[in-house]
């Protein structure tokens, strides 16, 4: 299984999350925004991929990943997120990285990681 990176602010979802990849098998990284993620990332490595939400307190999740990718250009990326306007979606999509929309399902979860992992 993979090491992944969690980063979302709304400890709920984080938690969630957490919960069914680690089920799944997964070793998971979680961090509440940004700057929590890199702090963590410095600490413990780079993952293995990254599923980030968008709307992030200080630093948003699309500029999270370009700071992840200066260090992994090809670091597979997965964002979960309610926001997408025209913006949000063209900058998100740029990046390469699958998107989930808010509120998935477990099976959605798995499928778009699994989809990822392969890409990658």
């Amino acid at each position: 299984m993979a090491r992944l990176l969690v980063v979302d602010d709304e400890q709920d979802v984080r938690d969630l999350i957490v919960k069914r990849l680690r089920t799944d098998g997964h070793d998971v990284l979680a961090a509440e925004n940004g700057a929590a993620a890199l702090a963590a990332v410095a600490r413990h490595g780079l993952p293995e991929a990254a599923i980030l939400d968008v709307d992030l307190p200080g630093m948003d999740g699309i500029e999270l990943l370009a700071r992840l990718r200066r260090h992994r250009a090809d670091l597979p990326a997965m964002f979960l997120t309610v926001l997408w306007d025209g913006e949000v979606l063209a900058r998100a999509l740029a990046t390469g990285a699958l998107y989930v929309r808010k509120p998935f399902t477990a099976e959605t979860l798995r499928a778009g990681l699994a989809k990822a992992l392969q890409a990658a």
